[in-house]
């Protein structure tokens, strides 16, 4: 008696809705995902397993690190734009420095500095992507001209005449900074009555 052949199915798959879905994925992944902001003093953060996350307004960074030439440097930063807007006027006035409207607007759009007053134009002036690659020395904060002192006060004034809050701080240190450059940061902040600020720090597993 003669065998019965089978047919033979084809074994091929069809992976248009697959491609469509890996498609779809890419594309959120893309336009959802935030980019690295380059930092204009880099930082080597120390390790911490705390997830507290800092506020996105009301809130001052001091960055301390060491520049390229090796010296230690420290930048200040302003989250909240009109509390940045409002800061650089009071310190404008204070410190006799004439900032434009379009100055303002700028600074407001700004990340961390690390310039005097007088040279701050000259950073605001520039593209975003060559401030991060200017050489800034550094905001003053010796004993005969501590500008440091002077942001911090005049930007806590901002906050409190714009959202009515106390600004909140916080210290953005190298973990190879050595401590008499903190400790003088923590002085200015005590000179203010500040007892209670932020360090910023890296994740670290928990598992180590």
């Amino acid at each position: 008696m003669a065998k019965l052949k089978m047919k033979k199915k084809s074994t091929s798959t069809d992976m248009t809705a697959m491609c469509d879905v890996a498609f779809l994925l890419l594309t959120f992944f893309i336009l959802t995902a935030t980019a690295k902001v380059p930092e204009a003093l880099p930082v080597d953060m120390p390790s911490s397993v705390a997830q507290t996350k800092l506020p996105d307004t009301d809130l001052a960074i001091i960055t301390i690190g060491k520049g390229a030439d090796g010296k230690s440097k420290v930048f200040f930063d302003i989250k909240g734009r009109e509390i940045r807007k409002r800061t650089l006027e009071g310190m404008g006035a204070k410190l006799g420095v004439t900032f434009s409207e379009e100055d303002k607007t700028k600074f407001a759009l700004m990340d961390d500095f690390g310039v005097p007053l007088a040279n701050l134009k000259q950073i605001i002036d520039m593209k975003a992507s060559d401030r991060t690659k200017a050489n800034q020395p550094g905001i003053p904060m010796d004993s005969l001209n501590n500008q440091l002192k002077d942001w911090l006060l005049v930007s806590r004034r901002a906050a409190i005449d714009i959202d009515n809050k106390e600004l909140q701080i916080a210290i953005k240190g190298d973990a190879k900074e050595e401590y008499p450059q903190i400790r003088k940061i923590m002085d200015i902040l005590q000179d203010q009555k500040i007892n209670s600020f932020n360090l910023v720090t890296g994740m670290r597993d928990k598992n180590f």
